[in-house]
């Protein structure tokens, strides 16, 4: 008498989890608004906060499911288009930095060039003083290798945020797969101990 009260009281559970969490048709209610609006950590939290388990195993709604889905899908998609795009800049950074690298060293020469001729020089027609002259040519090379410097500091952080986003990316992906077998591995169990407990029902 008492395994067939516990049997019918599993049966009664089961019965309101489905009942609950239907997965089709038009008993389903509306999609909460924090699927819709919310991150996708927030999402998670909301389907742990209001599904119940039950056999160590976690109940969600189909359209749930699918929507949690597309959500972490269009996350992964607008990653790879974040880091896309960084590389993108990455890449005109560092031809920027070649080039000023370049003009650097040509500036660089001419100075030394010009550090073995006499005191002054003969610009436009017009003698120059080595010293103005040299004043004059080591603010422009200031002026690029502080160019320079912004540059590599900002390909840089650059790197690092795409390193970091693509970190989160695969991180994010491994959080879905596992969320997803778990989901399926649930739902695939209690349609089976459902299966069973009606079965067991029609038995008695």
């Amino acid at each position: 008498m008492g395994k067939m009260n516990f049997a019918g009281i599993r049966i009664a559970f089961a019965f309101g989890l489905i009942t609950m969490f239907p997965f089709t048709g038009n008993a389903q209610t509306a999609m909460p608004d924090m699927l819709q609006n919310g991150t996708l950590k927030e999402q998670m939290d909301f389907v742990q906060e209001k599904t119940r388990i039950y056999e160590d195993f976690r109940a969600i709604r189909e359209d749930m499911f699918q929507k949690i889905k597309g959500n972490a899908l269009d996350s992964l998609k607008a990653a790879k288009t974040e880091i896309k795009g960084l590389k993108k800049k990455n890449r005109k950074l560092k031809l920027k930095i070649d080039s000023l690298k370049a003009s650097v060293g040509t500036i660089r020469a001419d100075l030394e060039q010009m550090t073995k001729t006499k005191n002054s020089i003969s610009l436009l027609g017009i003698e120059i003083n080595k010293k103005a002259y040299n004043a004059v040519l080591w603010t422009i090379i200031v002026a690029l290798a502080g160019f320079l410097t912004f540059g590599f500091l900002a390909y840089q952080r650059n790197h690092n945020v795409t390193a970091h986003t693509r970190k989160e990316c695969e991180e994010l992906k491994k959080e879905f797969e596992a969320y997803r077998k778990a989901s399926r591995e649930a739902r695939e169990k209690m349609s089976m101990t459902h299966f069973n407990e009606l079965k067991k029902l029609r038995g008695a």
